[in-house]
């Protein structure tokens, strides 16, 4: 009998080598990546990863829990208006990073799902921010945003995929989409390496948890 979600895993696998191969130019290799550990500062991070590490099931079964403190680096991309933006405006708030490109088809489809976890959760002390990172046509994203009707989501982007690489640098980016729960103090919480159904009970659970409520 035909595996019904061979084409789902073909399509994953495609994103996963498509979006390795942004970040080429800067590392070759895993045993190349370099962390930035920072025992200090990231210690309650790697607390929290360990208590929520029990939430990790289901949909988002494929999120790796921060085993060592890592200081997210400080990305720097544009908002829809096109006003410079960095990670560290999000300092005091936790934030599900995720970076979606629209030739990433698990990208699309979850895209909707991460608008519906804003929705439910996003506030004074949380926010998914989602960053566009095509290249080509600086307009097409944006249209396709408005086009699916993402009304929650604040639209960030980086023509320049430059915050793949960085990810891709300390080791926390292999593919597309490439997501990180981060703490107020920009310190890594968990990862996944593509799509999550992040409008689930499951996921729900999950931030809920991050977030100490």
């Amino acid at each position: 009998m035909p595996d019904a979600r061979k084409p789902r895993r073909t399509l994953i696998a495609a994103c996963v080598v498509a979006g390795a191969l942004i970040g080429t130019a800067g590392v070759y290799g895993i045993g190349r990546f370099q962390s930035n550990p920072d025992i200090s500062a990231c210690a309650a991070a790697q607390a929290l990863a360990k208590r929520i590490a029990p939430l990790i099931r289901g949909e988002v079964a494929a999120v790796t829990p921060a085993a060592s403190p890592l200081r997210v680096p400080d990305l720097a991309f544009r908002d829809a208006s096109g006003a410079e933006k960095h990670l560290s405006d999000w300092r005091g708030r936790t934030v599900l990073l995720n970076l979606w490109a629209t030739w990433c088809v698990p990208c699309r489809q979850e895209m909707p799902a991460l608008d519906a976890l804003q929705a439910k959760l996003g506030g004074a002390d949380f926010e998914v921010v989602a960053i566009n990172i095509d290249t080509r046509d600086p307009q097409k994203p944006k249209a396709w945003f408005d086009e699916v009707g993402l009304k929650r989501l604040g639209f960030y982007t980086d023509t320049s995929a430059k915050v793949f690489t960085d990810l891709k640098m300390i080791g926390r980016a292999f593919g597309m989409p490439t997501t990180l729960m981060i703490d107020p103090a920009g310190c890594e919480i968990g990862t996944i390496a593509g799509p999550a159904e992040w409008a689930s009970e499951d996921a729900t659970r999950l931030v809920t948890a991050a977030l100490g409520k």
